[in-house]
């Protein structure tokens, strides 16, 4: 008898074959959180620890038809959209989306990789700002995928707020501005909710090479506590203390040559279950 389910999270993002970023740090993320991943392929970047060697598309017909897969199968409770370096792409899958009933989704704007590789065409930015900021629920950008969106310099926390509000009137409903690019001994993220309130996250930074996929792994994360039933807010709030508990946990690790991954198993929860009516 099939008496229960698992939170469903579905991760539309690009590869990573060295297994920090991407749709691997996404199902590392949603496993470790206690709920389920499914996934959608939406490029193939060839990288490791020390940077990214080559981006391979895949065909846009091939998304599309994983996205109506999964969609029509396993329903998820929340969805996480990472890497999505075309304009074609991002047409085909915020059209393939509108399909299907509105969860909650966290767009992280893949833009730039932590070893500083641009990851997207020019002529994508356009696209993202009127097909995928409206219908997300909260965008994730760092600092310097801020500094496009806004078109300006982002480096102090007093640009990373006017950015803020430069990006917001672009559409967006909620954004949390990621600060861990700030050359200080603490790094404070800004969240700004729907009521155009601004709300700083503080924690201190740790010296470490190894944050090859914490982006990837906040929005992951932030998208396994909405499945879990919590609200924005908190949600927001657990995914940065999962990534910098995730990074402390990995910090003297060996993973490669470059900057090496999070720990993402460092207190693994147990597969959650929903009684089913």
């Amino acid at each position: 008898m099939k008496n229960y389910t698992y939170p469903s999270v579905l991760a539309i993002a690009g590869f990573d074959g060295s297994g920090g970023a991407g749709i691997q740090a996404d199902i590392k993320t949603i496993s470790a959180l206690g709920c389920y991943a499914t996934t959608v392929l939406t490029a193939l970047p060839v990288q490791n620890t020390q940077g990214v060697r080559n981006i391979y598309s895949i065909p846009i017909e091939a998304v599309t038809d994983q996205i109506e897969a999964v969609m029509d199968d396993i329903m998820p409770e929340a969805i996480k959209i990472g890497m999505v370096h075309t304009p074609e792409l991002v047409d085909a899958i915020a059209g393939t989306l509108e399909k299907y009933q509105k969860v909650p989704i966290v767009f992280d704007p893949v833009m730039v990789a932590t070893s500083g590789h641009r990851l997207i065409e020019e002529n994508t930015i356009d696209a993202l700002v009127e097909r995928l900021l409206p219908i997300a629920t909260i965008i994730t950008p760092n600092m310097d995928e801020a500094a496009i969106l806004a078109n300006m310099d982002v480096s102090t926390l007093e640009e990373m707020r006017t950015a803020g509000e430069h990006i917001k009137a672009l559409g967006c409903n909620n954004i949390l501005m990621k600060g861990g690019h700030q050359k200080t001994a603490s790094i404070t993220s800004l969240f700004f909710d729907q009521n155009d309130e601004c709300h700083p996250f503080e924690v201190t930074k740790i010296k470490t090479d190894n944050t090859h996929g914490s982006g990837c792994t906040l929005s992951s994360a932030i998208a396994s506590y909405l499945a879990q039933g919590k609200d924005l807010f908190e949600a927001v709030d657990l995914g940065q203390r999962y990534v910098h508990h995730a990074i402390d946990s990995g910090k003297n690790v060996q993973t490669g040559k470059g900057s090496g991954p999070l720990n993402h198993f460092f207190d693994p929860q147990k597969m959650i279950k929903n009684e089913m009516d």
